[in-house]
């Protein structure tokens, strides 16, 4: 019995693996060529498999396309909420994540990756629609579930977490990231993204602040 486990174990383990190996085929083929041009047989040239062993893992270039964004979603969200409701030190919890957020929206490949699910946005609503949920979504709920937590020990005075933790977000980012993302400018010096989020962070912890007693 657990000489079976084990091979089970195993066989999930090389799964992953070979689904890495050709998402991270996919995301070279797809950030070199966009959705429309790249092909399932260059992305299997890529990912160093066969085009049989591809449709194993992926029936076709959209699912294949959606695995993809939901991975990075899923990459971005892990490496950026992580907030420790124990914390009592609100403006460098949210300084640290508006850094880190802010950072993740000019990287090349994020950059990139949003701007092929706008462009596929009406052809394929699907993947607009999954990385709304994956990315920006999952990011509002871990945002607001730490907001509701200060909220409970009296950190934070707000009706309304979810709509906070959007209002939030968009400050940190949107200033450094509408220039790159549609103007096509160089990402702004680190100097620039900080003042950015040291605005919206003392814009927050105003907006938010408990009533004095």
């Amino acid at each position: 019995m657990q000489q079976h486990s084990a091979e089970n174990t195993l066989d999930t383990a090389l799964d992953s693996a070979k689904r890495r190996q050709i998402v991270d085929g996919a995301r070279q083929v797809f950030l070199a060529q966009g959705f429309d041009a790249a092909s399932m047989g260059e992305i299997a040239r890529a990912a160093g498999v066969s085009k049989g062993t591809l449709y194993v893992y992926f029936e076709s270039k959209e699912e294949l396309f959606a695995a993809l964004v939901k991975c990075q979603c899923a990459l971005t969200a892990e490496r950026l909420f992580e907030l420790d409701v124990d914390n009592h030190d609100l403006r460098e919890a949210l300084t640290r994540l508006g850094l880190s957020f802010a950072g993740a929206m000019i990287e090349p490949t994020h950059v990139a990756t949003i701007r092929m699910v706008i462009g596929s946005a009406d052809r394929k609503p699907d993947i607009g629609r999954l990385f709304v949920e994956a990315g920006p979504r999952a990011g509002v709920r871990r945002l607001s579930k730490w907001i509701e937590a200060k909220i409970a020990q009296g950190e934070l005075a707000c009706s309304d977490p979810e709509l906070a933790a959007w209002q939030f977000l968009t400050m940190c980012h949107t200033a450094v990231t509408m220039p790159v993302l549609l103007g096509g400018e160089a990402p702004p010096p680190k100097e620039r993204i900080a003042y950015v989020v040291d605005s919206a962070v003392d814009t927050f912890l105003r907006a938010f602040a408990p009533a004095a007693a």
